[in-house]
């Protein structure tokens, strides 16, 4: 589902036509595998793999708003004509991350963290100064290209990232990790934009504070952007000093942090359970109303595109998608697969999971290093839709190849209200109605779907901090679900 070949295709191309290249903001001429114009052709390709396995946010005037915030950056930065994109994301993770050719992508769950115009600025500023900069290509170059070795874990093995069709190299790309050189850079370039844009850089340090507090509180398991982002040393610091000579002598800096906050008004916040969610091992999905149990005691991961699944000793792992079939059967299907090279053979039968014509068994694909791996395959067929199940176990025949094709098996419609009428957590602004410390003023605000401590770091507060009769307070209201 993630069709970006295409990009796959323009780099492989490129590093037959290594050469030089002017870089924009050095001024310096350097060696890549890749030109400016496979950059842009890299981002406008990148762009649709992006919105298929995340989605775009559905809030026009949110999107219209970090738009805004974006072109300023953008238009004072080293390439001021370059067709600039900024996409909000439909996602709860704390993230920002740029694509060549100037595709810039922020989520809602870092929009939610922020709290300021200024502080917005800055995180579009630095992913500018990673395009402007050419980090993608540069890293591309690095790595040399035909051997990628992007490091991004999958749940899926190689295999049947191949076999499915979801490109994962491709995918990898939108998230190479800088280097430390790399984010040094771009927080330079960051504060500089920022501030050129009208924007007041001292608000900046602040972001890798609340950055590091999300760190601390999540223990090993760092959030998406410090994973893609690697620190350089003390962000915070680096960036205050910055910001102080950015700021020297200049007035009329924008902060507006009381009306960026009341924009996130109603904003989701975490996973949205329409999209589908958990319970147990049981997994629903209330817009394409489906249900279908995962095995017992295995870690499963929901996607706008997939859901996965990996079992505890990861000897076994399994994928549910969507395939392009069209109008065929399952039957059709597999063979049609045989008929392409596909599947090099395919063991199984025709059944009937959840009332709808299927396919049950086990196929037969070459891996990438030319070996022969057997998959546990199931496919659906409801309506215009076809519902793919792949799985792959370190012993084909045994228990966990049980697990899987029962796990197809229990595929179902889902028609139950109270399963389908879910509605996720979301951002309420409200004002404090009293004066007292952080944690006694939210304690007053009614039920929350996080705790004070999660509160604090979405107000860039510590718990203890007063607050004044009147002050704006994020916090984020419980959704329905059963």
């Amino acid at each position: 589902m993630r069709r970006i070949r295409i990009l796959a295709a323009l780099l492989l191309w490129a590093a037959a036509q290594s050469g030089c290249a002017t870089n924009p903001v050095t001024g310096q001429r350097q060696i890549s595998l890749v030109s400016s114009d496979q950059e842009l052709a890299m981002g406008q390709e990148g762009y649709k793999a992006v919105l298929q396995e995340y989605g775009a946010y559905d809030d026009a005037a949110l999107a219209k708003f970090v738009d805004g915030v974006g072109q300023k950056d953008g238009h004072v930065s080293h390439l001021p004509t370059l067709a600039w994109h900024f996409t909000v994301l439909d996602d709860p993770t704390v993230n920002a991350f740029a694509m060549p050719g100037g595709y810039i992508y922020v989520t809602r769950g870092i929009l939610a963290h922020l709290n300021s115009e200024a502080q917005l600025a800055g995180v579009v500023g630095h992913e500018c100064g990673h395009v402007t900069a050419r980090h993608s290509a540069q890293q591309i170059t690095k790595q040399q290209l035909y051997g990628l070795g992007l490091g991004i874990a999958g749940v899926l093995s190689p295999t049947v990232q191949h076999y499915s069709g979801l490109a994962q190299q491709g995918l990898q790309l939108l998230f190479l990790s800088y280097s430390r050189e790399n984010e040094t850079q771009a927080d330079e370039l960051g504060v500089q934009y920022a501030t050129k844009a009208g924007y007041d850089p001292r608000e900046i340090p602040r972001t890798y504070v609340m950055l590091g507090r999300i760190s601390a509180a999540a223990g090993s398991r760092l959030p998406n952007y410090l994973s893609t982002h690697p620190d350089p040393g003390n962000r915070e610091v680096h960036t205050s000093q910055l910001a102080a000579q950015a700021a020297a002598g200049k007035t009329g800096l924008v902060v507006n942090g009381p009306s960026y906050v009341d924009r996130l008004d109603g904003v989701v916040f975490g996973n949205d359970p329409r999209q589908g969610y958990f319970e147990s091992s049981r997994f629903y999905h209330p817009q394409m109303r489906f249900q279908m149990s995962f095995p017992s005691g295995w870690t499963t991961q929901n996607g706008r595109a997939s859901v996965a699944a990996v079992s505890s000793g990861k000897t076994a792992q399994m994928q549910l998608s969507l395939a392009n079939a069209g109008s065929l059967s399952p039957a059709e299907f597999v063979n049609q697969l045989g008929a392409k090279g596909s599947i090099a053979d395919a063991s199984g039968r025709r059944e009937s999971v959840g009332g709808y014509d299927a396919w049950v068994g086990h196929v037969v694909v070459a891996a990438q290093d030319g070996s022969r791996q057997p998959l546990v395959a199931a496919w659906i067929r409801r309506s215009d839709q076809m519902f793919q199940i792949l799985g792959a176990t370190q012993t084909p025949g045994g228990d966990e190849d049980a697990q899987i094709l029962e796990s197809a098996r229990s595929f179902r419609d889902l028609s139950d209200p109270g399963r389908i009428n879910v509605l996720p957590d979301r951002l309420k602004i409200v004002r404090a109605p009293g004066s007292g410390t952080f944690r006694s003023v939210v304690a007053q605000l009614g039920p929350q779907a996080i705790s004070v401590e999660q509160t604090s770091i979405l107000n860039d507060k510590q718990p203890e901090d007063r607050v004044v009769a009147g002050d704006r307070i994020k916090i984020v209201v419980p959704g329905s679900r059963r």
